[in-house]
């Protein structure tokens, strides 16, 4: 592959990881509709869980990746693969299954996430709904698709009459603002997959995302949801270290002014 420009560049790599991901979520469905998987606990927390599958696609993903961009480096979530000390030059985030805990007792709500960022610049992101083999991809300069239609950059909408998605866990634990924001919300949802989430975002059926994200968590919808409009900032408004976890809001402009005047009420 020798494309003429960048944009050729990122048009084929769009179109080779496309194609990639909806044979491995083939895979992955097969195995989840039969029941072909072995489960584990990460440190002894029954909540967070993996699977032979994580691990599998992982191991394939890499490869694959390696093979298109072989001075890359790679952030991911199994095993312990040295995460790179900087984002200089191409690095690669994948997730191999986002929503493990939906993977196992649900077979549904759960993603397979792979971005690509060249010197600490969001290129292309990949989310994989995995049962329903729908696949939102794109980046800034290709604008995003899902499958093969054109999305649309989201209206900016105000809290009161946005969809939130948030995290269950730190929601219940009263972490500030997650309740004031749930409750200024015109709705909340929690979904248990960031992959769904920011899915969701993207096809317009929620206008905020609010959560502590990983990196792998966060890349792919990073650069889908920029893309198409969100802002996508830490509580203070600073952008999110991509190398570390980060308490992220993703919403519209309005959101996230309402957001930061949360502590000055």
């Amino acid at each position: 592959m020798q494309p003429s420009s960048k944009q050729d560049y990122l048009q084929a790599l769009d179109q080779q990881v496309s194609a990639y991901l909806h044979q491995l979520g083939a895979t992955s469905r097969q195995q989840a509709l039969a029941g072909h998987f072995q489960v584990a606990e990460k440190a002894g927390d029954v909540r967070n869980l993996v699977t032979n599958i994580d691990r599998t696609n992982q191991a394939d993903l890499l490869a694959f990746l390696k093979g298109l961009t072989p001075a890359a480096h790679f952030v991911c979530e199994e095993g312990d693969l040295q995460r790179p000390e900087t984002m200089a030059g191409p690095v690669w985030f994948v997730d191999p299954i986002d929503g493990t805990m939906n993977f196992v007792h649900e077979q549904t709500d759960f993603a397979i996430m792979v971005a690509y960022y060249e010197d600490g610049q969001p290129q292309l992101g990949w989310i994989l709904q995995v049962m329903a083999d729908t696949l939102i991809h794109g980046g800034p300069s290709l604008g995003i698709a899902q499958n093969d239609q054109t999305l649309q950059p989201i209206a900016d909408r105000p809290l009161e009459e946005t969809v939130m998605l948030v995290s269950g866990r730190r929601l219940l634990a009263q972490e500030w603002p997650y309740p004031k924001l749930a409750a200024t919300a015109l709705a909340y949802r929690v979904l248990g997959s960031a992959g769904i989430s920011f899915s969701r975002l993207a096809l317009g059926q929620a206008q905020g995302y609010f959560s502590k994200l990983s990196p792998w968590d966060l890349a792919a919808g990073r650069v889908l949801c920029e893309s198409l409009g969100y802002q996508v900032k830490n509580l203070d408004g600073s952008q999110p270290d991509m190398l570390s976890s980060n308490t992220v809001l993703i919403a519209t402009n309005k959101v996230q002014a309402a957001v930061h005047q949360f502590d000055k009420d």
